[in-house]
């Protein structure tokens, strides 16, 4: 025990009360498991309104994916949809072609935006967070350019028509109802959850919040700082182009929209509503921001987005971390009654 405690720790190693609390993290609690239960009864509830449903579970796949590198690694984007169309269009283009089985359709929409984050993850980490900035929202900007120019293969404007899905597993169709399409969504959603939970919750999680915190310190103790960055923005990268081959899936259609850049300012509004760096930021962001679109849009259709500004504006004045910052200081409100009681 003593030689263990005397040897030297390697670089990037989680040391033992680390691993300890990892591994605290990693436990499923009882609410998480009735979080996930949820979309049962919305099934029921909400059966009219599965469209919004799914597209929510979609919303929250990609403001996952860009909170791994924002929330996680410190990666400023605004050009994350770069990677969500390119998934979208990956799987679109495989339905109008012929193939529309969708797990492989998903899996490939996934490995193109991998290999684009990874590609464009050496340009992008080069510079400052402004230069980050600007350099992928150029990417995202390129990649609409060259979709409306590429007419012939992307449809351009009219946006690319005929992806036909085949059912899933050769029995689930998807249906003019959106079941399919909701099911499909939440399984999806959840078992990407899943990975990147284990991801935050590893030690490669835990060296990510290092290089955030201080990378300069990491860099002191021997970390590989960019290899970390690299990692995070390719991973990230591919989810978000899972959550693009999803939304073509779901809606057999892509359209430039896919690209456009208020895709990157909704996950950064979801996560900035949500709470960056938690797990559960991104999706309860999602259902916040969809469901306040929803419903002010619905009351003042022309003047929504001003009570949706001066909304986040009350939320970053009065809960910061978002719902998740407030859910905790809630928390932390209620064990200080306690300890008083008790004392």
């Amino acid at each position: 025990m003593e030689a263990q405690r005397r040897a030297p720790q390697r670089a990037g190693e989680a040391p033992p009360h680390a691993g300890l609390l990892l591994r605290r993290r990693a436990r499923w609690s009882a609410m998480e498991i009735l979080f996930w239960l949820l979309p049962i009864p919305l099934f029921f509830l909400f059966g009219l309104r599965l469209p919004l449903l799914t597209e929510i579970a979609i919303l929250a796949l990609f403001a996952l994916s860009l909170d791994l590198i924002l929330g996680y690694a410190g990666i400023v984007s605004l050009g994350h949809a770069a990677f969500f169309g390119l998934g979208a269009y990956t799987a679109g283009l495989l339905a109008v072609h012929g193939w529309g089985e969708p797990i492989t359709g998903l899996l490939a929409a996934g490995a193109v935006a991998t290999a684009a984050g990874f590609v464009s993850s050496f340009l992008v980490l080069r510079g400052s967070d402004l230069t980050r900035l600007m350099v992928t929202l150029a990417i995202s900007m390129m990649l609409l350019e060259a979709a409306n120019r590429l007419a012939w293969l992307t449809g351009g404007a009219d946006g690319l028509y005929g992806v036909t899905m085949w059912p899933i597993f050769g029995i689930f169709e998807f249906d003019l109802y959106g079941h399919t399409a909701y099911w499909y969504s939440v399984i999806v959603l959840f078992i990407s959850f899943v990975a990147l939970r284990a991801i935050v919750n590893s030690p490669f999680g835990l060296a990510l919040r290092g290089v955030k915190g201080n990378p300069l310190r990491m860099r002191a103790i021997g970390a590989p700082v960019n290899r970390h960055l690299v990692k995070a923005f390719t991973i990230g990268a591919g989810f978000a182009g899972i959550a693009g081959g999803l939304l073509a899936q779901a809606t057999q259609f892509v359209s430039l929209d896919v690209l456009a850049f208020h895709r990157s300012a909704e996950a950064l509004l979801v996560l900035v509503i949500g709470g960056s760096g938690a797990v559960y930021g991104g999706i309860l962001g999602a259902a916040a921001f969809r469901v306040l679109q929803e419903w002010l849009s619905g009351i003042t259709p022309q003047y929504w987005q001003f009570w949706l500004g001066a909304g986040l504006i009350v939320l970053v004045l009065f809960a910061r971390g978002g719902l998740i910052g407030l859910w905790r200081a809630l928390v932390r409100r209620l064990h200080r009654t306690r300890d008083e009681e008790a004392r």
